[in-house]
């Protein structure tokens, strides 16, 4: 029995998980394909040069299920048990970011296969490719994704992906939806299809029954959110100064840190996010990246800081277009955010949709769902 099992089987001895046949099979399948590809012979070795020929990469695992059904930690497991070098885990929406950043740079250079040029780059020193909350909502992405893929298997790449849809289900109604149907085929050809929609909800759960939206600002709110943030995260209270922070990408090119950062997980203070100069694309990265936003220090909005309370607009709808769960400290409720003044008007569906934001409904939603 190797590490992804055995550390999986020791969560639910400990009471940490309970028992569910789904993740176990799931579990059992990423355990043989961490050993497949820890058995691959590395590249130049003997046994390499005995085969005369690239080895036949593992076939590859697609998760997929609801939200907070442990697609995630079993990612965790999965990556962190793995003893290979050529590894990498990337965001999807990230991943898909740097894609068509490299295909403009072969655009540029006139290659005459783009596509072509960036699979082999990419995967120059990658054997496995894991990819977080792979969704799919865009023509462009659509339309390269199959050649793209295709390419990478082909350069000897094994893919192991998480979402919340089936393969069936990516870009459904999407625009000229046809040009993707082979990127699903691709799927359920190369790759394991398994299904985690087992009965409990470990992200609602670990929640427990805290309000999504506290007040006033203070120290009794701070410790509630902060309180979420770790169970969210497994992340241990006592070394609640080494929480992790990153930097994502925006398009355009710039990146935005962001000062925890952890499991699908971003903190920020209203100040960082809306009283600094920012537009949709950074609201549009973090509502992309993060399954959950904790925002604290949220003011009473109006015409004096009308300028912080538009940024505030624009990132709630973000996050509302992208079904993320917010978690905020503010002073006043929503109704009462902004309540007179030169903008009340326009703040009217913000406040609707924070309202949407605090229901069961809402939170039972998979991040990225439309």
């Amino acid at each position: 029995m190797s590490r992804v099992l055995e550390r999986y089987r020791a969560l639910v001895d400990a009471g940490e998980l309970r028992a569910d046949p789904e993740q176990g099979a799931a579990a059992e399948r990423l355990d043989l394909l961490a050993q497949a590809l820890e058995a691959v012979p590395k590249k130049g070795s003997i046994l390499w040069r005995a085969l005369g020929r690239r080895p036949e990469p593992p076939r590859g695992v697609y998760l997929w299920g609801g939200v907070g059904r442990g697609k995630s930690m079993l990612m965790d497991l999965f990556f962190d048990s793995l003893a290979i070098r050529r590894k990498r885990r990337v965001h999807f929406h990230e991943f898909m970011l740097e894609v068509h950043e490299r295909l403009e740079v072969e655009r540029r250079k006139d290659t005459r296969d783009p596509v072509v040029a960036v699979a082999a780059s990419m995967v120059e020193d990658v054997r496995l490719l894991a990819f977080d909350e792979m969704v799919v909502n865009n023509p462009p992405d659509a339309m390269i994704l199959s050649r793209l893929f295709t390419e990478m298997m082909r350069h000897g790449v094994t893919m192991v992906a998480t979402s919340n849809r089936a393969p069936d289900e990516l870009y459904k109604d999407g625009l000229n939806r046809q040009l993707f149907l082979p990127f699903i085929a691709l799927i359920e050809e190369q790759m394991d299809v398994l299904a985690l929609n087992g009965p409990v909800d470990y992200r609602r759960d670990r929640l427990g029954q805290v309000d999504t939206w506290l007040v006033p600002n203070g120290d009794e709110s701070t410790r509630a959110l902060s309180a979420a943030f770790f169970r969210l995260t497994d992340y241990p209270p006592e070394d609640r100064e080494h929480v992790p922070g990153c930097d994502i990408a925006v398009q355009g090119g710039r990146e935005l840190h962001v000062p925890k950062c952890l499991k699908g997980v971003a903190v920020f203070s209203f100040k960082r996010l809306c009283g600094e100069a920012r537009g949709a694309a950074d609201y549009l990265a973090i509502a992309r990246r993060f399954h959950t936003v904790i925002l604290v220090g949220i003011p009473k909005l109006g015409p004096d800081n009308r300028n912080e309370a538009a940024r505030f607009v624009t990132l709630v709808d973000a996050l509302y277009e992208h079904k993320v769960k917010l978690l905020a400290a503010a002073d006043a409720e929503p109704e009462h955010l902004y309540e007179a003044g030169d903008g009340r008007f326009e703040f009217d569906r913000t406040i609707s949709r924070l309202m949407e934001m605090r229901s069961d409904d809402y939170l039972a939603q998979g991040h990225g769902e439309v």
